[in-house]
């Protein structure tokens, strides 16, 4: 991905209001992010820990969605869980069902849509060997790294239609 401003970031949300996306909390560490090694930019609120956002590059373009948290207590995980992004495996607590509100009538009327997504969004660091997800054992796959990170774009894709075709 390429390094992103926070004019762009803000300008990028499809799925909130440009009032909200004015206010919404951007990282502190923004210009000095792995630009290099990130397919999307996610992260958390950091005065909100049930907001959390994501900025993708779509057709030469930048999409953004607001997305909620929802709450550890709506579904418990016995040992493990899978990102429907990368396809990390953590242990309890790494991954987090998130919901965005759809765009659009549909938006307007509550809908929304949602995906288990590793909690600190760092998809990108995961599948590229960058970061290691705490407790998660390795999966054995015979894909490249650059395999995975188009694995990941296009479930990300996929997601992102969810949004904005609602």
């Amino acid at each position: 991905m390429r390094p992103v401003t926070e004019h762009e970031v803000r300008t990028s949300f499809i799925n909130c209001s440009k009032g909200e996306a004015k206010r919404l909390g951007l990282p502190r560490d923004l210009p000095d992010r792995p630009w290099e090694d990130l397919d999307f930019l996610g992260w958390r609120d950091p005065g909100a820990p049930e907001r959390a956002y994501l900025v993708a590059e779509r057709d030469g373009s930048l999409v953004g969605i607001a997305l909620r948290v929802t709450s550890g207590a709506s579904r418990a995980f016995t040992s493990r869980s899978m990102c429907s992004l990368c396809l990390t495996t953590h242990t309890s607590g790494g991954v987090a069902l998130m919901t965005a509100r759809r765009t659009g009538e549909a938006g307007r009327q509550g809908n929304t849509v949602g995906q288990y997504l590793c909690t600190d969004l760092d998809c990108s660091l995961y599948l590229r060997g960058k970061k290691e997800a705490p407790g998660a054992g390795i999966v054995d796959e015979s894909l490249t790294v650059e395999e995975k990170a188009a694995r990941t774009r296009a479930n990300l894709d996929s997601f992102l239609d969810k949004v904005a075709n609602g």
